[in-house]
């Protein structure tokens, strides 16, 4: 089934100079393979547009906690004290990346979050049907 980030992970997220980090943590540790697998610095990227990130992004797997660090390299318009965007810094960046889709197998849809929490969380089957669990 398909589920956005939000449903599986929440985010962290820093910004130093011209440089953001946004974490992304799996709320259960099934979640982590398949946001590891969809999420790379390709699929980051296409979340933004060419405004919000001119630099690398390099991304880090802490497996044993079931994370990836995002490293976001010119991607606060030179900084806080610099830049009249000010929309653009790690928490609105961190937040684009819970819009994410992925898909994950059924047979973990009880441990989806979303409204009303315990699993209650609006999903779309394979065959883009939309269902409330």
């Amino acid at each position: 089934m398909q589920v956005t980030l939000r449903q599986i992970a929440h985010t962290r997220s820093g910004d130093k100079g011209n440089t953001s980090n946004i974490a992304v943590i799996a709320y259960e540790p099934e979640f982590y393979p398949y946001i590891k697998q969809a999420l790379s610095t390709d699929a980051l990227r296409g979340i933004y547009n060419e405004q919000a990130v001119h630099g690398p992004i390099t991304r880090f797997e802490v497996d044993g906690l079931g994370v990836l660090n995002f490293v976001l390299e010119g991607a606060l318009g030179g900084g806080v004290s610099r830049s009249l965007a000010l929309d653009n810094y790690g928490k609105s960046l961190a937040s684009a990346v819970l819009r994410f889709e992925l898909d994950v197998p059924d047979a973990l849809s009880s441990l989806l979050r979303g409204p009303g929490g315990g699993g209650d969380a609006v999903a779309k089957d394979s065959g883009g049907q939309t269902h409330v669990r």
